[in-house]
């Protein structure tokens, strides 16, 4: 059985996304509803540009799948961009002028030209459709575990949602967070979130944010302390942070672990035997600093995640830069741009989380079918119940 894994190609200006998942077990039912919410939800967002208007994002499944299930080969979806603006992409204009804050400047010297266009179209958002799918498609795979993901966006400016999330409210928060147009589950703080977003618009700047994602159902014991790759955090860590625009990424009490003493950080272990048949096992926290992962495994615990998205890089009133074909300072380049797309950026954490998730319980009870995986996850629980083994 192959490791799960997804690839994805594709550019802004090309005909579409396409997006790779391979080790995915034979079996699993697919929910397509649950996939292309999560892309129409990518889509969605206050403050997002015009292209969200024109795109209709939807995944067409071309390999893999049969009759609705996976069948153990390499699955492929494929995303339209309506957006295809020329028959012929050779024919779209050069940019010479690199934007501050894009990958502009260092993919035209790392390929040695002076055109920023075959570096802006692939560095693009846009191919983070095809990262939600892969995420869309390992949650489908999860929810047969009982394991479900819940992101919504925290902060905006100095907005920020006052509430906290636990395993009896998440529901009604997500629910919140849908009638929110900048998917913040509180409704004062979403106002507040929006007049940040319209004052950067009016301005013409731009806003960035931070995004919050919790896992609910994990078992004890995904990722591993064995090896620096197998770690659960610091893979979490990279593929959060791998994510356009996100600056920053922690885990559970974060950055703020480093102003108090360890009593006040560490999360003091208990047993409930009455919650023992729960994939915690019975281990209870009456607090969850490390968010969900000790050691670079799950606890029992929920999987508690913050990203740091920055503000995005094309402002109405460009900034300064030059030309690469003169070195003669010239203002940057425009591209059609988002004042914010920080409630795009909160379902995309949510969905390469899901995805690495995914990736983690198949390590540990992998198998060529959905059924191997679950015996395998059944008969370890009840081994884990049994401890001391004899």
């Amino acid at each position: 059985m192959a490791t799960l894994s997804y690839r994805t190609a594709g550019e802004s200006h090309g005909k579409a996304l396409i997006t790779l998942v391979e080790g995915m077990p034979a079996g699993v039912t697919i929910d397509h509803d649950l996939i292309n919410r999560e892309l129409e939800r990518r889509q969605g967002g206050y403050g997002r540009g015009g292209r969200q208007k024109i795109e209709t994002d939807r995944a067409e499944f071309l390999t893999g799948v049969r009759m609705g299930k996976t069948i153990g080969s390499p699955i492929t979806m494929l995303i339209p961009n309506k957006d295809y603006r020329l028959d012929d992409p050779d024919k779209t204009p050069p940019l010479t002028r690199p934007r501050p804050g894009h990958a502009d400047l260092a993919g035209s010297i790392k390929w040695l030209t002076i055109d920023c266009r075959e570096t802006l179209e692939r560095a693009s958002a846009r191919e983070t459709a095809a990262r939600v799918a892969a995420g869309g498609l390992a949650r489908s795979l999860l929810k047969g575990f009982g394991i479900e993901v819940f992101g919504f966006v925290r902060q905006v400016g100095e907005a920020r949602g006052a509430f906290d999330v636990t395993l009896a409210n998440w529901r009604d928060l997500e629910k919140a967070r849908d009638e929110s147009d900048v998917y913040c589950p509180d409704a004062a703080a979403s106002q507040q979130m929006r007049d940040f977003i319209n004052s950067a618009k009016i301005a013409k700047d731009t806003a960035g944010g931070i995004v919050e994602c919790h896992v609910f159902g994990c078992p004890v014991g995904l990722g591993s302390s064995m090896t620096i790759d197998g770690r659960l955090d610091g893979r979490i860590m990279g593929v959060v942070g791998a994510i356009q625009a996100f600056k920053g990424v922690e885990i559970g009490m974060g950055f703020e672990v480093a102003k108090l003493p360890g009593s006040k950080v560490h999360d003091e272990i208990f047993y409930d035997e009455k919650l023992k048949d729960l994939p915690s096992l019975g281990f209870v926290r009456t607090t969850n600093n490390a968010g969900g992962l000790e050691g670079g495994m799950t606890n029992g615990m929920p999987i508690v995640v913050r990203g740091a998205m920055k503000p995005i890089s094309t402002l109405g009133k460009p900034l300064r830069s030059i030309d690469l074909a003169t070195k003669q300072p010239s203002e940057a380049g425009w591209e059609r741009s988002d004042i914010s797309a920080i409630s795009a950026a909160s379902v995309i954490m949510e969905n390469v989380i899901a995805f690495e998730v995914a990736r983690t319980l198949l390590e540990k009870f992998g198998g060529d079918s959905l059924t191997e995986v679950k015996q395998n996850y059944d008969n370890f629980l009840s081994a884990a119940r049994r401890l001391p083994l004899e």
